[in-house]
């Protein structure tokens, strides 16, 4: 069996930069297992596999330990892949997944995706949650995420969390934020409990991130950078109970996995 992969940079203008996936089309599904390994394999934070199912797709995505039931950049780069590559002709493209119908649109500005908007509640802070952050929180939230808002973004820059003490919480990851300087919110993503300690750019972070922001500062459409090593900037805009995140994306590889 041969599997076409392709390695694409998501919300990236160059490669080195945003988050990288890796993506399979496949003519029908496999078994799970082999789904995992080969994620496992790629060793990447995400690597999405899909299959055509009439006018829309199937789409899963996997870390290198989970299946996961959201990924905002891996589906970026699964809308790239069947645009560019696999001569995909329409302009908006739906894929059914675990969250849902998802839709990804070309447009001038690079590719748009209709997420659903989830927004942060205040909770009462796990101990494990401030112990492994080491600073102060400005507040605390959750909602598929620990939120942790801080004063500014020099803080999230700043932060250097204990993953081990983050590992044992309850939920997918903890998202750290603060108001941005040059944009007008910035983010650092953790998911040890992932086997991905520190996430370059996650799409998905955002359908928490943007509805949190969006409130707080009274407007709907919102520039956002994740301070990642590899850095990364999202375009989003709130529509009623959907979020639409819009990113650019580059090729970084192309391969042919044998089993």
């Amino acid at each position: 069996m041969q599997i076409d992969l392709f390695q694409v940079d998501a919300f990236a203008e160059q490669v080195f930069t945003g988050n990288p996936a890796a993506v399979c089309p496949l003519d029908a599904w496999i078994a799970d297992d082999l789904l995992q390994k080969i994620a496992q394999a790629n060793n990447l934070s995400e690597t999405a596999f899909f299959v055509p199912c009439g006018a829309k797709y199937e789409l899963r995505w996997f870390t290198p330990s989970h299946e996961v039931d959201l990924c905002g950049h891996a589906t970026l780069a699964v809308a790239h892949v069947l645009f560019t590559h696999l001569a995909y002709q329409q302009p908006q493209i739906c894929f059914t997944t675990k969250s849902g119908e998802l839709l990804v649109t070309k447009t001038s500005d690079g590719l748009t995706m209709d997420f659903p908007a989830s927004m942060p509640k205040a909770v009462v802070a796990p101990d494990n949650l401030l112990l492994g952050l080491g600073a102060t929180p400005k507040a605390v939230l959750a909602a598929f995420d620990y939120i942790i808002e801080l004063e500014d973004e020099q803080g999230v820059s700043s932060v250097i969390p204990d993953l081990a003490l983050w590992k044992t919480l309850d939920l997918r990851g903890v998202v750290v934020t603060a108001r941005g300087t040059d944009v007008d919110f910035v983010s650092r993503c953790f998911f040890p409990g992932l086997n991905v300690d520190e996430d370059p750019v996650t799409g998905s972070a955002h359908c928490e991130l943007a509805p949190y922001w969006s409130q707080k500062l009274t407007k709907d459409n919102l520039k956002a950078k994740q301070l990642s090593p590899r850095t990364g900037l999202v375009e989003c805009q709130l529509s009623g109970e959907r979020v639409l995140l819009t990113g650019k994306t580059v090729d970084y590889m192309r391969g042919r996995i044998t089993l």
